[in-house]
């Protein structure tokens, strides 16, 4: 166990307080006879898009600095996280924007100190432990040792990074990284989860299906708008179109869902919750987004095991895939962000071209006691 309380950084713009989404209400309002713009069409940070510019010049208001709404739940979420860390405000906001934020801050987080406010752009000069941003570009750029993306429509094409969906997921995921040294082996023999981790090439989809073969193994399906691929069977995938996911998202219908490569994927819990219960093993290949949702779900009933493939290799099969240039590209320059993930995973795997000895060593893992 650390003998230090862990140091955990956290944006403020579209992390605590509403930033887009306030900036498009207020700017369609000011245009009733347009189409409205929606946040799902923001598809970056900065003045991109239908109304960016008129976005960039709200964000250096003081005013709407002052009139950002709290998101919900944020309040509970600084106050259940500052009792297992040290909390810091690390916000970028223009010079005359400044005050008016850290006096937000101050007000509406009265449990944490107004020293730990930082404000400025240099976002990748803070050493933090734990960092939580919904800029992919400060993520990516982030000198914190675990930085994390947190998921917005505007950061869904950078695959790889660290991740999570909510507030309750980051809480499990600093409460994962502050108990590393004393937590116990996840124990799968009466049935769990086994999250398989790691970059696009490192054969996770056939480690899954060869350890399917093998008796308590079985693979729920999942659902994805990604096409399907030439000789992919009906049960690789649930294949639906983006439409159809959203509405199904919307729904409440998944426990977990993660945009990898532009395209959507979710696991449902009625697909999950018999494979465990009549003993077996659910194993889902599963990007570490998904990974770390479903292990603050099953807890010590999740193993989260990290697919480490030479990074030529995985290379190679990224390039032999019949998938389009502008995806392959996507997944080779996420290898570095993906390979980092190993260290947040239960146990790594190094896997060759003959998945076998790699089956071999996860149903040991999962049978030990």
């Amino acid at each position: 166990m650390k003998k230090y309380r862990i140091r955990v950084g956290l944006d403020v713009d579209d992390t605590l307080y509403e930033c887009n989404s306030y900036a498009v209400s207020i700017i369609n309002k000011r245009h009733p006879d347009e189409e409205p713009i929606k946040v799902e069409d923001i598809k970056s940070w900065g003045g991109t898009g239908r109304g960016g510019e008129e976005r960039i010049q709200l964000y250096r208001d003081p005013e709407f600095v002052r009139t950002q709404p709290i998101t919900e739940g944020a309040q509970e979420f600084v106050k259940k996280l500052s009792e297992i860390a040290d909390v810091f405000f690390v916000t970028a906001v223009p010079a005359c924007c400044m005050s008016a934020r850290a006096e937000r801050l101050v007000k509406d987080f009265p449990e944490i100190p107004a020293e730990n406010i930082i404000l400025g752009t240099r976002k990748d000069v803070i050493s933090l432990d734990i960092m939580l941003d919904d800029g992919a570009h400060n993520i990516s750029s982030s000198r914190a040792a675990y930085p994390v993306l947190f998921r917005k429509p505007w950061n869904t094409g950078l695959s790889g990074l660290l991740s999570v969906n909510s507030y309750d997921d980051f809480l499990h995921f600093c409460e994962m990284v502050r108990n590393s040294f004393s937590e116990k082996f996840p124990t799968l023999g009466d049935g769990g989860v086994l999250c398989l981790v790691g970059p696009s090439g490192s054969l996770k989809n056939e480690v899954a299906n060869e350890l399917t073969k093998r008796k308590g193994f079985e693979k729920p399906l999942t659902s994805t708008t990604r096409p399907r691929r030439k000789n992919e069977k009906d049960d690789t995938y649930r294949f639906i179109s983006e439409q159809q996911f959203i509405h199904e998202m919307k729904e409440n219908s998944y426990i977990e869902t993660t945009v990898y490569s532009g395209y959507h994927f979710g696991t449902a819990e009625r697909d999950i919750a018999p494979i465990v219960e009549r003993g077996s093993v659910a194993v889902i290949p599963i990007d570490i987004c998904g990974a770390i949702t479903l292990k603050n779900l099953y807890r010590q009933r999740a193993m989260l095991a990290f697919m480490s493939r030479d990074r030529s290799e995985a290379i190679k099969s990224i390039i032999d895939r019949d998938i389009d240039i502008d995806d392959k590209t996507r997944r080779i320059m996420s290898l570095d962000f993906e390979y980092r993930n190993s260290e947040v995973c239960d146990v790594e795997v190094k896997v060759a071209d003959d998945v076998t000895e790699v089956v071999d060593r996860l149903v040991s893992l999962v049978n030990q006691r």
